[in-house]
């Protein structure tokens, strides 16, 4: 149940960060790809049906590690304190900015609601980076299993490096999205952007995984003993690979799905690196939260995995009715599309 757990919450945070990033990455392109404000409307409208609920995987992977892995809930939320509060105005600046921006006929006001939607995602896609860089780097984290540091201490060049990576890929994956979701000026600019970004996510992945080698020297040990991990560097390779070809063969919907097997394929990667840890100690190894020293009762693990199994079939159920009912290009019209 242990090892079930570790993997259904990597499933959840991928699950994120695929759905949820492609709405990042809109966000973060908002302001500069689109520059009248019927493209603006265009490039929101896209996002506008299933952005809210893209976020339920953020919320329910957390949740869920409350009664899965409690001391990992407690450690990480207490050392992530500050950073979890910055992500939580960032998400309600997101939600407020979509909601707000059209209430009012007003060039300005529209045009301070886009600086906040396109600031909001651009830092909350950089942070959740930072928060994965910290993960796969390692904590100080004492005897008793609580955080010893402070926020400056999650600013290291290793997570800025896999902050600035998450940023890139996010960013790449929400030019794809537009590339299903947009016409005309909007899909020529959608697909610049995206062969642009592709290149500097590419560069990214390969720096960052050196990186990841020269702060952990370790991370390979579980693909050592536990050869079928390869299949993640593997799906992220093949999405890198998928990504260059339909860029160069200009298939849209191709290019989305090049993306989404490529952050698949990075987050379980660096699920991979740090198994069977949850969080690494910096201070001493021996410190470190792992998915037996930090989880639940058995029977606990056993009665929450049947709970989020079916709360997570009807997040699945209803994700998959909304995406299939406005599945299409975005045409705009007086009230929506």
């Amino acid at each position: 149940m242990n090892v079930i757990w570790f993997w259904v919450l990597t499933a959840m945070l991928a699950a994120y960060a695929i759905l949820d990033g492609y709405d990042l990455g809109v966000g973060t392109l908002h302001v500069w790809l689109a520059r009248t404000n019927e493209e603006r409307r265009t490039l929101l409208n896209a996002i506008g049906p299933v952005w809210n609920g893209n976020e339920v995987w953020l919320i329910a992977a957390g949740g869920m590690m409350l009664p899965s892995f409690p001391r990992v809930y407690a450690a990480g939320f207490s050392g992530f304190y500050l950073a979890l509060m910055v992500v939580l105005w960032l998400l309600i600046l997101r939600g407020v900015s979509i909601e707000f921006r059209g209430q009012i006929d007003n060039r300005l006001w529209r045009a301070l609601w886009d600086s906040g939607f396109g600031f909001g995602s651009s830092l909350l896609a950089l942070l959740l980076g930072v928060a994965l860089g910290n993960v796969v780097r390692g904590l100080p984290v004492g005897a008793a299993g609580y955080f010893q540091g402070t926020f400056a201490l999650l600013l290291n060049p290793y997570s800025l490096l896999t902050g600035v990576l998450s940023w890139a890929i996010l960013a790449w994956h929400g030019a794809n999205y537009l590339r299903t979701k947009t016409e005309g000026s909007l899909l020529h600019k959608a697909r610049k952007w995206s062969d642009r970004l592709f290149w500097f996510a590419a560069v990214l992945i390969v720096l960052a995984t050196a990186a990841t080698f020269a702060v952990r020297p370790s991370s390979g040990t579980t693909y050592r003993q536990h050869p079928l991990a390869f299949a993640f560097p593997l799906l992220t390779i093949a999405g890198l690979a998928a990504g260059y070809f339909c860029s160069a063969r200009g298939r849209n919907k191709g290019a989305f799905r090049s993306s989404t097997a490529t952050i698949a394929g990075l987050i379980g990667s660096a699920a991979a690196s740090v198994y069977p840890n949850l969080l690494i100690s910096t201070a001493n190894p021996s410190y470190s939260l792992t998915i037996y020293n930090a989880a639940s009762s058995p029977l606990a693990l056993r009665a929450s995995l049947f709970a989020n199994l079916a709360g997570m079939l009807a997040v699945i159920v209803y994700s998959t009715y909304v995406h299939r009912t406005f599945r299409g290009k975005v045409r705009l019209s007086d009230h929506g599309y």
